[in-house]
């Protein structure tokens, strides 16, 4: 395996971790396709480590190599050793425990968790990235106030999380969450039966509210091909086409999320991802899911992630926030 190349990002200073001040340090590992992540958090939830590496491209051994090295990197520097979790894309199946689902596809099919745990010689915790990014939002973020969490991820994709008294709702089938891959509801007739998503399904909520989704929807409306986040710009400078498709993602949005708020009724809703960025959504989401949600009033608050593209990695650590039974509820 290659030397790891490290990019140390600066961070505010703190206090240092020494095993004689501190009952426990918490790793988080974000393990991208691309990129991999790891950050350490003090018992205060401080940062004190941060360090990010290239991640082997489709070697499943090397890719283990790497996370166990910044691991053992890591905990050198500071002087301990800390407990681990691990975010990553896709779930581990609850019957075979083998990774399933991730767009790093030499891990799917490979016990991850087992493989890590022999190299590391202690327990490893490992969830879904929308997982991770729901249970940093409400452990230390933008939804730690509330007792139940709904983290959503509008990106590339979509992805979601459910945190239930700080902890991860998992599901006998660990697929809690799956909104992405749920039917849009209450339909338009133009909407039926909706574009192919690659789960192999037609019309899911992912095809309409990731990024790609709003793009593909405003190309069929104009003719016109333009990335996301232009379309929210020419909106915003009064542009009509563009206005008209955000009125419709919105409308979109808003009935996906009163969905969620019938079966769920979660006391906050947290969004991230690319589209989270468009300011308006914060506004006009909550005024039009009213009209689908079963109640006289909506109390659910939406709001804008605190943490960005470091919840991923700060909800990995936080998986060591509860007993080592009770972090993902089943």
């Amino acid at each position: 395996m290659k030397p790891l190349r490290a990019v140390n990002i600066s961070l505010p200073a703190c206090p240092a971790t020494h095993p004689e001040t501190s009952t426990l340090t918490r790793f988080g590992i974000d393990l991208g396709g691309t990129k991999t992540e790891i950050v350490g958090l003090d018992d205060a939830g401080r940062e004190v480590l941060r360090r990010r590496v290239p991640t082997p491209k489709d070697d499943y051994r090397a890719t283990l190599d790497m996370v166990a090295t910044l691991i053992r990197d890591a905990e050198a520097e500071l002087g301990v050793r800390g407990s681990i979790g691990i975010g990553t894309p896709g779930s581990l199946s609850p019957s075979t425990g083998l990774l399933r689902g991730s767009n790093s596809v030499c891990l799917n099919g490979q016990p991850i968790k087992a493989d890590l745990e022999a190299l590391l010689g202690r327990e490893v915790r490992i969830a879904n990235d929308a997982n991770c990014f729901a249970l940093s939002e409400a452990s230390d973020g933008a939804g730690r106030d509330g007792e139940v969490v709904f983290g959503v991820i509008l990106g590339t994709g979509v992805g979601s999380g459910i945190v239930v008294r700080g902890g991860v709702l998992s599901g006998p089938n660990a697929i809690a969450g799956e909104w992405g891959h749920n039917p849009l509801p209450w339909p338009e007739d133009n909407e039926r039966p909706g574009p192919p998503c690659f789960c192999g399904q037609h019309g899911c909520i992912e095809t309409f509210l990731s990024g790609p989704g709003m793009e593909r929807d405003h190309l069929v409306a104009t003719g016109h091909r333009l990335p996301a986040a232009e379309i929210a710009r020419r909106a915003a400078n009064g542009d009509a086409d563009a206005g008209a498709t955000l009125l419709r993602y919105e409308r979109r949005l808003a009935k996906a999320l009163a969905h969620v708020i019938n079966i769920v009724d979660p006391d906050v809703i947290v969004l991230g991802g690319g589209m989270s960025n468009i300011d308006r959504l914060y506004v006009d989401i909550p005024a039009l899911w009213g009209k689908w949600v079963f109640s006289d009033r909506v109390d659910t608050r939406l709001v804008r992630h605190v943490h960005g593209d470091s919840s991923g990695v700060r909800g990995a650590a936080w998986l060591w926030n509860v007993r080592p039974r009770d972090h993902i509820l089943e």
